[in-house]
């Protein structure tokens, strides 16, 4: 049994050693993977683009919807897990004293063979508007080191997903980086 337990506190020492022994990221907004296998990996960043465009009823007949949507260029990110893998991440913030939940954003992407996208908020004639309107993945969070977050997600399906980080010192972002990753 003093065995089982030994092996037991000294499995957790060494998870949580690894993991603090990976450095934070250099820049904020960025995000490193901690996969699996002890390795470490920097998420592919993309410049997104926001595209706003309403049906043809809007123009016709003043009835209709506007959708606002997040693009990116390319059909799938080049990081890709497995559902079944216990992957965490370490995301780059200005500091680590804001609630993760207000600034750092799991979100996922609809794809099709050139671009994924994202909807941020919608507007339709008679049902009103709505907006942060992004299907968002849950995450737990924890401070790690100077002023980065370790996250880790409470789901992942099958899919595409980004990981903004927002400044909240610093309201008017001119654009949005996004890191990418996809779940098999």
């Amino acid at each position: 049994m003093k065995q089982k337990l030994f092996v037991a506190a000294l499995s957790c020492f060494s998870v949580i050693s690894f993991a603090q022994a990976v450095a934070e990221p250099d820049f904020v907004g960025e995000v490193v993977m901690l996969k699996p296998d002890n390795s470490s990996l920097l998420l592919e960043k993309s410049t997104s683009r926001i595209r706003t465009a309403a049906n043809a009823g809007v123009y016709m007949v003043g009835i209709g919807s506007v959708r606002s949507k997040i693009e990116l260029e390319g059909c799938c990110a080049k990081t890709r897990i497995k559902s079944r893998d216990d992957v965490k991440f370490i995301v780059k913030a200005v500091d680590n004293n804001t609630d993760p939940m207000a600034i750092v954003k799991v979100f996922a992407f609809e794809k099709n063979k050139k671009i994924r996208r994202a909807e941020l908020a919608s507007m339709h004639t008679f049902a009103g508007a709505k907006s942060n309107t992004l299907k968002y993945l849950p995450f737990t969070a924890k401070k790690y080191g100077e002023s980065s977050y370790l996250i880790t997600l409470s789901e992942k399906p099958v899919g595409e997903y980004g990981v903004t980080v927002s400044n909240p010192n610093n309201v008017d972002e001119k654009s949005t980086i996004v890191s990418t990753f996809a779940v098999d």
